[in-house]
Parts: structure tokens; sequence; C-alpha cells
């Protein structure tokens, strides 16, 4: 079957890009049934543990200090709230606890903070993941040693478009911090956002870096827009669902053992939008009522969308049925 390649060509993920689509599709889901159940699909939860007063200025993001999105700035959770969270969440069927805080980088005093959440979530049998911004290398080797299974750094957009989005932060920012978290022994969930505006050659860039990195990221996140008043993207031209489903696609051909995570957007998704998505290599979803600030599908409407499509969750088949 397909070999794991970290030597893509812009014009080789291009020309992925513009296959007819149902040849997309019929490649990128027979590749993925060699590495994965085609009817299993991850479950995870995203809260935010630290909402807002962020001083970067990613375009897309209400919780930039620097937009006013009508945003409350919320400080960092109590452990044992966030513990509460991460019960109810594997009630309903995750198998992934995600914590996510607003900063640009952490203090090593907050890093203190979330380990210990880490390893109450740890407990729980649950798997960890925490999104903080950039990291040094001892930040990164204290989350290892205090027992986090995944970092999120998502790298956003292609190199070329970047500027487009973030000045506050480079492209080999995000790069450097990937690589601290590798080094350190973390898995990486490290993904994008389609609809910012940017081209098909965005598109591919971006998917063309994540396969590339020297070791595939275990989880790739990709995201659609969310549009947000008072943030600099909102206004932008909607995006062709196609295009997105064609993005999925590609990134499955070109990372065939990540799990390749449906994210933000899903609330303005069909259900036959996101059925073409499972069937173009999508096998993980962040499911709960809000991911960070933005509105995400009800729990209950997940299940009933499984149930139609005959999946199930990767933790327990049986997750979706109490």
């Amino acid at each position: 079957m397909s070999v794991l390649r970290h030597d893509w060509q812009l014009a080789e993920v291009q020309a992925l890009f513009n296959l007819p689509f149902n040849d997309l599709l019929f490649q990128a889901q027979t590749l993925h049934r060699h590495y994965f159940d085609p009817n299993e699909v991850q479950i995870s939860s995203l809260l935010s543990i630290k909402t807002g007063s962020c001083s970067e200025d990613c375009g897309y993001c209400p919780q930039s200090a620097r937009y006013d999105a009508g945003l409350t700035p919320e400080a960092l959770m109590p452990v044992e709230d966030v513990l509460q969270a991460a019960q109810t969440a594997q009630a309903q069927g995750a198998s992934r606890f995600c914590m996510g805080a607003a900063w640009r980088q952490p203090k090593d005093r907050d890093i203190e903070r979330v380990i210990e959440m880490v390893a109450g979530v740890k407990a729980l049998g649950m798997e960890t993941c925490v999104t903080l911004g950039m990291l040094s290398d001892s930040q990164a080797q204290r989350l290892k040693a205090g027992g986090l299974d995944y970092y999120n750094h998502n790298l956003d957009t292609s190199e070329d478009y970047y500027s487009e989005v973030i000045t506050t932060r480079t492209y080999q920012d995000r790069l450097d911090t990937l690589a601290r978290v590798r080094d350190a022994g973390i898995n990486v969930c490290c993904g994008g956002i389609i609809g910012m505006g940017e081209d098909e050659h965005d598109r591919a860039g971006l998917l063309m870096q994540l396969a590339n990195l020297p070791t595939h990221p275990e989880s790739v996140p990709i995201n659609m827009l969310v549009q947000v008043e008072g943030t600099p993207l909102m206004g932008t031209a909607p995006l062709d669902p196609l295009v997105f489903i064609r993005t999925i696609a590609v990134a499955r051909l070109l990372m065939p053992r990540s799990r390749v995570r449906l994210s933000a957007g899903r609330n303005e998704m069909s259900d036959e939008m996101q059925a073409l998505c499972f069937l173009a290599g999508a096998n993980s979803i962040f499911y709960g009522e809000k991911l960070l600030t933005t509105d995400n599908p009800m729990t209950m409407h997940d299940k009933n969308l499984f149930s139609r499509l005959g999946l199930h969750s990767g933790g327990s088949r049986h997750a979706f049925e109490n």
C-alpha cells in the first residue's frame, strides 16, 4: 500500500487537489481502509481553561485582546472545575480531553497548574491534550514528565499566506515549538484552518508542510473558519464545501496513519457534508457545545448522525448508545 513520505512537492499536492472529485475520494477511502476501521471515529472534547486577553493578533480569533468580539476574559480555571468537565465529557463518550489556554506562551507557574489538570484527567482513564501557545524546551519536557499525551499547535495556513493572518508570531516560531514537543516525546496534534481567504496553492502548501515534518502529526485537525463579529476575518467569502472535503481527502492521502479531525466549523456543516468528510478519510471529531469560544453541534445531534451513518467511537463501540 502507501509508503509514508516526507518529501512531497507542491506540484504533487496540487495535482491531488485537482483530481476528479470521485477519483480523489475513492483513493482517500481506499487508503483510509488500509490503516483504519472505516466506521470508527475517535471522539475528543475541548475546554477553554483560560479565555481571552491574548496578546497575539490571529485574525480569526475572538480571544485576541486587540479585537472587540464581545468576549469576557476569564482567568485560568480551578483544577476541580476542569476535572468535572472532563468527567462529563467522558460520560458522553469522549476518549480524549483537550484543554486550551489563550496564551502567547505560558509562564512556568502556569505549567504547574496545567500539569495538575493533566494528572487528574489521566486518572480518569482519558487521553490528555493541551494547547498553550509557544513552549520552551524545559516546558515541553515538564509537560512530558507530567504525563501529557498530546500537544496541539496548529500551523494555521501555508507559510506564504501566514503573514496575511498573523503578524505577532512567525511561522518558524510554530515549527520550533512543534520540534520541541516532538523532541520531548509528546505526540503532536497539528493542522490548520481552511476558508481564511487563502487559495488552493496555500491549502496545498499547508498540507505539504504537515506531511513533510520529520514525523507526521498523530492528529491533524482541519478547521473551517468560524467567522466572529469583531475579528478581521469577519466577512471573508464563504468556502465551497467541496473544497473543504477535498482538503480532508488530500490530508488523508498525504498522512495515511494520522487521525484527521473535523474540528471548528462543524456547526455550519450539513450532515451530508460531514458524511462526505468521513468518506474522504476524516476519523476524529470534537464534540460538545463549545470549541473554546465558538459553537459546536450538540452532542445529541452527533449521536444521531453517528447512528444514521453506522459509525462508532474509537474508545467504545457503544459510547454513543447511552
